[in-house]
């Protein structure tokens, strides 16, 4: 179905004059009546009623009219929806994330991007980083929020940008703390405390880099760690925690996640340092990838957004 035909019939639909709607489209009024006699052949019905004095829509033309006028502004607005697509400025945009930067860099970043494109949608989804890597090469997700493999290299057609260092401190049971079972030097815990304490951590299969990260400042501090318990979600660790399972290691911004019967405490002898980035393909050409990439790049060039700084890490014990 011609869209030339059915402006045709929007005009003399308006007017319910053939002949000045032939005048407004610069056309002959003839030619334009052979093309509605055209389009209600097409259709199997008739769109006007006409008499030599009066045109008039048909019961039929009167519920088709607005269902065309909506189509015909649909086409018009192709071009433009083009063009903010080539811009970025429409469409889907798929990030994944690892559950400890809901509470660090992810809330800035999803205000700020929607922010800047509110017609992207973006969909978020929570993801443990290997779970990201299988995604990105299956290319399920457009980008990732992720802690790096400790001992791995990435798949080669993959890109990494760190985005937030931060170091972890003591996530401890108030009741350990009002009983003294756990003492603080000068607010902050110190390694023995660590190492005679009880451990709650992610599994080491879910989560390598993080939990080497953890079990291995407990050996620094002079551990083995004792794992009482492990759990997938940050939110089931600081819960366990709660109950006095143990204590868990966990990334500063965690001070977010308020929880009853929990204080975060400093680490007193150089705290490990968790590292957070963005991974992508590096053949991504999507414009709504890059207008991500191109926020975090400026943010972190600017200083715009202090969750979005990298920080220096530190030794451990």
């Amino acid at each position: 179905m011609e869209t030339r035909r059915l402006r045709q019939f929007v005009m003399v639909a308006e007017t319910l004059h053939f002949g000045r709607a032939a005048e407004r489209l610069h056309m002959t009024q003839p030619p334009l009546s052979q093309s509605i006699i055209a389009l209600e052949k097409e259709l199997g019905t008739a769109l006007f009623v006409r008499t030599k004095r009066s045109v008039a829509l048909t019961p039929f033309g009167q519920q088709w009219l607005e269902p065309v006028r909506t189509a015909l502004a649909a086409v018009d607005a192709l071009p433009e929806t083009a063009r903010q697509i080539q811009r970025g400025e429409t469409g889907r945009l798929e990030l994944a994330f690892v559950s400890t930067a809901d509470y660090s860099l992810l809330p800035d970043l999803v205000q700020r991007f929607r922010g800047l494109y509110p017609g992207v949608d973006l969909a978020l989804t929570e993801a443990t980083s290997d779970i990201q890597i299988a995604a990105l090469q299956r290319r399920e997700i457009h980008a990732g929020i992720m802690i790096p493999p400790a001992h791995t290299a990435l798949p080669e057609a993959l890109t990494y940008r760190r985005l937030l260092s931060e170091p972890l401190v003591a996530a401890v049971p108030e009741q350990w703390l009002e009983s003294q079972r756990l003492e603080l030097v000068a607010g902050q815990l110190p390694p023995s405390a660590v190492v005679t304490s009880p451990l709650v951590v992610f599994p080491r299969h879910v989560a390598p880099s993080f939990h080497d990260l953890v079990t291995n400042y407990y050996l620094s501090c002079g551990g083995p760690a004792a794992i009482a318990q492990q759990a997938i979600q940050m939110q089931t660790i600081i819960s366990l925690v709660s109950a006095g399972m143990g204590i868990a290691l966990v990334p500063e911004s965690l001070h977010h996640l308020a929880r009853t019967g929990i204080r975060y405490v400093p680490l007193q002898s150089y705290p490990p340092y968790l590292e957070t980035g963005i991974v992508w393909r590096r053949e991504d050409t999507t414009p709504m990838l890059a207008n991500l990439l191109a926020m975090l790049e400026r943010a972190e060039r600017t200083g715009q957004a202090t969750p979005l700084t990298p920080r220096v890490s530190q030794p451990g014990c």
